[in-house]
């Protein structure tokens, strides 16, 4: 991935590394295949995780990026568990949206199990619309005044709690390959060569991932695919063509 910050089609800002490969890998690797320009920016090091260290959180997220074949990906270093939806975190996310001017981002869930999640998609909710204002004024590291940026669209993810999607994305082309980004995160998720000295948690048990398959499988039924992954979005969703729909 190259240190030049490209102009990404989709940029994925979740608060924590694995979010974005749990709730829209494959949905990434598809629009990789169809030659879009995809980006992950990830609010914390997830340093409040009970497995693993900080360090091994970034050296997964790398390698995961590899998988996913993602264009650019950067950590903001938020405080994980206790950052805040306030001016000077909704700046930090204005800056990389106008760092990337994405088309659309996804971001976290409405609400979940994970009080993180919910906090984090109000943040970058109410940042995409203020990274869109002339008069919020923001630089690069450079010194570079920033030009005002709004994606067309933005989504959540739908993680732990069931929510009703307004959108669907077939990703069964890709499933196994979102697999492989998720295990990436050797020190989250169960796998062979297992770290046993550390604390069994809700999403390292081997039930985890037939939980995540199950949701992308019913998800998926509905759509008339074996595997999808689904989104809410704050606003109505239009159409130029009723043919794009199925």
């Amino acid at each position: 991935m190259s240190e030049i910050h490209p102009k990404l089609a989709i940029l994925v800002i979740t608060v924590h590394p694995d979010d974005a490969e749990l709730g829209c890998g494959g949905t990434i690797l598809k629009h990789v295949a169809m030659g879009h320009k995809v980006g992950i920016v990830d609010l914390t090091r997830g340093e409040l995780g009970t497995r693993g260290t900080p360090e091994m959180r970034a050296e997964e997220a790398s390698a995961a990026g590899r998988i996913l074949g993602l264009h650019a990906r950067e950590n903001l270093g938020m405080r994980d568990g206790f950052f805040s939806n306030d001016e000077q975190h909704q700046l930090e996310v204005v800056r990389a949206i106008r760092r990337y001017r994405p088309e659309i981002i996804i971001t976290n869930a409405l609400h979940d199990r994970h009080p993180d999640h919910g906090r984090a998609g109000d943040l970058v909710n109410d940042a995409t619309f203020l990274a869109g204002l002339r008069k919020v004024e923001t630089e690069e590291d450079n010194g570079q005044p920033q030009a005002p940026h709004r994606p067309g669209l933005l989504l959540q993810l739908i993680q732990d709690r069931y929510i009703k999607p307004d959108i669907a994305v077939d990703v069964s082309e890709y499933w196994q390959q979102k697999i492989q980004a998720i295990q990436a995160y050797k020190s989250q998720f169960h796998h062979a060569g297992y770290h046993v000295d550390e604390p069994e948690t809700y999403i390292s048990r081997p039930d985890f991932m037939e939980y995540i398959e199950a949701r992308a499988r019913e998800y998926g039924k509905y759509i008339g695919a074996r595997y999808a992954e689904g989104y809410t979005c704050r606003r109505l969703l239009g159409v130029d063509d009723l043919f794009a729909l199925k």
